[in-house]
């Protein structure tokens, strides 16, 4: 079997040489994805990662309104702490609209330290800039103008009062298409986050990434359950997104090959740096079995191990349904996307998680009188 291609001082080549190949990839994995029937597909934004070449998720999906049918284009995720919410609730409805409602808002407060220190924003509580900016773009969109927008606490002040001239149009702002507005989901990372609360509270909805040893999911359950009977609403599994990274093949020993084993594996290449990012940032407990845990436990082969789920069909199917047993009943699948260092065997995996794994999933779920799951993409 002829080598993967190569890597080169750590980034893949096509990253290297021709940056625009690989966004290429990432929209030709979500037309795939549209055509095979995925639900949504979520795309984040970075700005200085060159491992990471979207750098702004609204642009990047508004290319694929055309080239998708019935996919739900999702920002995964829109970073609140890098823009102002005016801006960002004028995109948001915006892009509602041309996409006709196909449009999840996933908004996170940008967790990449070196995006925070080029914005000059470092040493401020990004999470805090989160909540402040998702209370003002859901007041512009719940309210009328003039827009008079003074919320306690809150850094941002909206007002178009002085300026209004409804007769021309003059200080009004978009509305997003689907009302009352879109759904809003946000990615969960930390063990036992209290930020699930508030999304159950509000009505946003959680999705687990990718990058959480399996254990620690039923925490982000118990919390968003939480939140919601606080709003005296009952909490439904549907809600939850549960991201698992996934490679599917004909042959187990490819599988293991591509998914673990090979040096120029993509999800090697991928796991090595989410685990030195997550060590540098301190906040590698997502890949602990306990707290205090030793760091030395935290090995590439463990992340590898626990964290990929790759083989044939039905070694894919069993390991997704002892996922479920641990986490509990969930909504949907985020199949978490790669680079397409095989472009052959990235596109094989995704029909095969389409056509054979979420057919079996699923008859096997309906056999214990649970809800059929959806299945995301993720890049």
């Amino acid at each position: 079997m002829p080598p993967f291609p190569t890597f080169d001082d750590g980034v893949p080549i096509r990253h290297i040489r021709a940056r625009a190949i690989g966004l290429l990839h990432h929209a030709e994995a979500i037309v795939l994805a549209d055509r095979l029937g995925f639900h949504d597909a979520f795309v984040g934004e970075h700005l200085t990662d060159r491992c990471e070449n979207v750098s702004n998720s609204f642009i990047f999906l508004a290319t694929l309104i055309g080239e998708t049918k019935t996919i739900k284009l999702a920002t995964g995720t829109s970073n609140l702490s890098q823009s102002h919410p005016v801006v960002i609730a004028a995109q948001a409805a915006m892009f509602d609209h041309l996409a006709k409602g196909r449009f999840i808002f996933g908004i996170s407060p940008g967790a990449l330290s070196s995006d925070a220190e080029a914005l000059g924003i470092l040493a401020e509580d990004r999470n805090k800039m989160l909540a402040e900016a998702i209370d003002v773009i859901l007041a512009i969109w719940e309210r009328d103008p003039p827009y008079g927008i003074d919320l306690p606490g809150n850094r941002y002040k909206v007002t178009t009062e002085k300026t209004f001239v409804p007769e021309i149009g003059r200080g009004i702002m978009y509305k997003p298409y689907q009302r009352p507005r879109p759904e809003i989901v946000g990615t969960v990372v930390a063990p036992h986050s209290k930020g699930v609360i508030a999304m159950g509270e509000r009505d946003f909805h959680p999705l687990s990434a990718n990058f959480l040893l399996p254990h620690w999911l039923p925490s982000h359950w118990e919390n968003y359950a939480e939140g919601k009977r606080r709003a005296g609403k009952t909490p439904d599994p549907a809600e939850w997104r549960i991201a698992r990274t996934i490679f599917v093949a004909d042959d187990d020993k490819l599988a293991e090959r591509y998914g673990r084993g090979d040096p120029n594996s993509p999800y090697r290449f991928y796991w090595k740096q989410l685990r030195e990012k997550m060590m540098r940032a301190k906040r590698h407990v997502i890949f602990k079995m306990h707290e205090a845990e030793d760091d030395g436990a935290v090995t590439i082969e463990r992340l590898l191990g626990s964290l990929v789920i790759c083989g044939t069909v039905n070694r894919v199917v069993d390991e997704l349904l002892a996922l479920r047993e641990r986490s509990g009943e969930f909504g949907e699948i985020v199949y978490a996307g790669m680079d397409w260092v095989d472009e052959k065997l990235a596109r094989r995996s995704m029909e095969l998680m389409a056509a054979e794994v979420m057919p079996q999933l699923d008859r096997a779920i309906g056999a214990r009188g649970e809800k059929p799951l959806r299945e995301a993409a993720g890049r």
